[in-house]
Parts: C-alpha cells; structure tokens; sequence
C-alpha cells in the first residue's frame, strides 16, 4: 500500500514589490511563506503553503516537523479527513487555532494536491466541480497610500482586468476614510464593486456609525469593521449598520465560522484556505454558508483559493490578494475581464520556481 514517505518544509522572506499597510499591522514590507511537501512512497508529491504577516512563520514551520510530521508518515495519502483529525488533534490542547490552524492547513493544501495529483485530475473537479470560470475581486492594501495613489492603483487594477476592488480603512479619523471611499466612487463610477476592509480597526459602535456614513457609496460589503470574537457586536453591525458585512480571515476554526454564521453576524463568510484549516475546512465552510443561504468569498492565497471556489456553488467572488506568487509561478492566474478560470492542471497547478525562490529562504 502506498503511504506517505516524508514532510518537508522551508521558509521564506519574501519581499513585495510595494510596501503595503492596513489599520492593524501598520507597514508591510514582507511577507512570511512557509511550504510543505509531502511525498509518498510511489515518489508522487503534492505542496501546500501557509504564510504569515510580519510574525508567525516560525511557529508554523517548528509546529509541522516536530508535532504534525510524526503523525503523517507511514500513513494512507488518501485518508485526508482522517490525516487532519489525527493532526488537529496532535496538537489541539496547544493550538485549537491560530498557528496550528495555520501548520494543519499547508500540510492539509498538500494533502489534497497529492491525492489529486495521483489520479491526474485538477483539485476543483476532484472536489466536485461546479464552474472553472470564478469572478474575482483586486484586494487594495493601500491605507496609506496618497489619495493619488490610490487612484492610480485603482486604474492599474482594471487594466489588469479586475471588476471589482477593495480598499482599506481605518485611519485616525473617519472623515478620512469618507474622503477616500468618496473618491473612489466618484473615479470608478456608481455601478462599480467595491468593497471597505477596516481590518478590526473600529469597535461596534464605531463600525455602525461608519457603515452608516459609508451606505451612501453602495458598498458591496464592509469588511472586518471590528474583531471577530464579539459575534454580538457583529450581529449589531450587520442589523443597523446597514451595509452587508464580510468577515472571516482572522477565524481559524470550522466553529468559529459556524458561530458567527448562525448568530447572523456575517454576511459574506471569508474563509483563508492557509489558515482555517485547508481545503478540508474551507470546503465545509462553505457547506455551512451554503446551508444558510450566503455567498462565499475568500482571503488571500488565490493561487489555491480558486480550486476550492471553482466547486463551490455558493462562489460569489475571490479575492486576488496583494501577497502574490505570480514572479515564482510557472503560470500565474489570468484575470479577463473580472473573471479568472481554475485550471485543467492536475492539483492545484501551482509550480513554484524553487530556485527564485530560494533567494529569499530562512
């Protein structure tokens, strides 16, 4: 029978090509990237990645070689629900989340890239399949950016073939962030998506009374305006703030998402494939959207992202997020019009040049 072989892992620093900001983590420079490769007996390999802001990326990597390894091999590669109970709870009286979640769901992304792989299919019709074709959205890091700026970044996005942006907020004053959205509605024209990310910068009170001054722009959401453990308070923003709400990259747990789904504190569940737990999770978050009737979008990590999406029924849009693999991808995505289409690859289809790569390793 085959089973898996060996778990290896690098780390990397990767640099972006511009220095981006938001309300919580203030300057970013970089970006933390952890892989994963998990090979079987047969010499088949599958990859998986995880990645971290400004910290974390060590814990992620020490939590993997010495705690999720030892529990991986000599195991079936095709028992995946099995492989990430028997990871999740390796180390669940440390972890239940967090970097854990983080560790379980680059192994878990290898996992299912292995298995898909093997029987020479690409990811999102293993899963099920649904439509390649997925709309996508341009995720702005830009809080710091000039009013100038960001208009300018705003046009590069839609000659890149974006339909759809989103920019942040959070400044010290709201009129600020009122300014901007203004003249960001007024260049992109009334009928254009777009969606505000505070990223937890508000507290309840103070996110109502954003939306509120922000309904007029026509958003099509308002994201993260406070921190996801008050699901109360996310369920006064979604009531009387007015403006639908989209929350979820900084939840690690299929309960937490469970939660907040079913108090009706969400109104786009945001799942991070790199940190909620892997494909295993994120399919199953977006089950329970589903089951309530909600749209699913995502965070980060399009790359992947899209194969999980491209089976999801409930897909509404994928995020294109700043944190880019395209200089290290044989492929990089392809965006039309709006729109990008998963590939016919077997996996994932990600390639990594390892050795471009390698410039920027730990």
């Amino acid at each position: 029978m085959t089973s898996i072989e060996s778990v290896q892992t690098e780390r990397f620093t990767v640099p972006l090509d511009t220095t981006f900001s938001d309300s919580t983590h203030g300057s970013i420079p970089h970006f933390e990237f952890v892989t994963v490769r998990v090979r079987d007996t047969d010499g088949a390999e599958g990859m998986g990645y995880t990645y971290a802001v400004n910290s974390g990326a060590a814990a992620f990597d020490a939590l993997i070689t010495g705690y999720l390894e030892e529990v991986l091999v000599g195991q079936d590669p095709d028992c995946v629900e099995k492989l990430w109970q028997d990871m999740w709870w390796k180390v669940h009286y440390s972890g239940r989340g967090g970097h854990a979640t983080s560790a379980i769901s680059a192994v878990d992304i290898a996992l299912w890239d292995l298995r898909a792989r093997r029987a020479n299919m690409p990811l999102w019709r293993m899963l099920g399949g649904f439509d390649p074709r997925v709309k996508v959205y341009a995720g702005g890091i830009d809080l710091d950016f000039s009013l100038p700026q960001l208009l300018d970044q705003a046009d590069a996005f839609v000659a890149a073939g974006h339909r759809a942006i989103k920019m942040k907020a959070g400044r010290p004053h709201l009129r600020e962030d009122i300014e901007r959205v203004r003249a960001m509605r007024e260049h992109l024209g009334d009928d254009f998506p777009l969606m505000v990310d505070a990223n937890m910068r508000w507290s309840v009170d103070e996110a109502i009374r954003a939306a509120r001054h922000l309904e007029e722009f026509n958003l099509l959401w308002l994201e993260e305006p406070t921190i996801p453990d008050d699901i109360a308070g996310h369920v006064r923003v979604v009531r009387e703030g007015r403006t639908p709400v989209a929350t979820g990259e900084n939840m690690h747990t299929l309960y937490e998402f469970q939660t907040m789904i079913s108090a009706g504190g969400v109104t786009y569940p945001e799942p991070d494939i790199t940190n909620c737990g892997g494909v295993t999770i994120f399919r199953k978050i977006g089950n329970v959207a589903e089951a309530h009737n909600l749209p699913l979008t995502s965070h980060g990590a399009h790359d992947v992202t899209v194969q999980v999406l491209a089976a999801a029924p409930n897909c509404s849009i994928m995020e294109v997020h700043g944190f880019s693999l395209d200089h290290y991808v044989a492929n990089p995505m392809v965006i039309d019009e709006g729109y990008t289409t998963a590939p016919e690859r077997p996996g994932h289809g990600i390639d990594l040049d390892w050795e471009r790569l390698g410039t920027f390793k730990v």
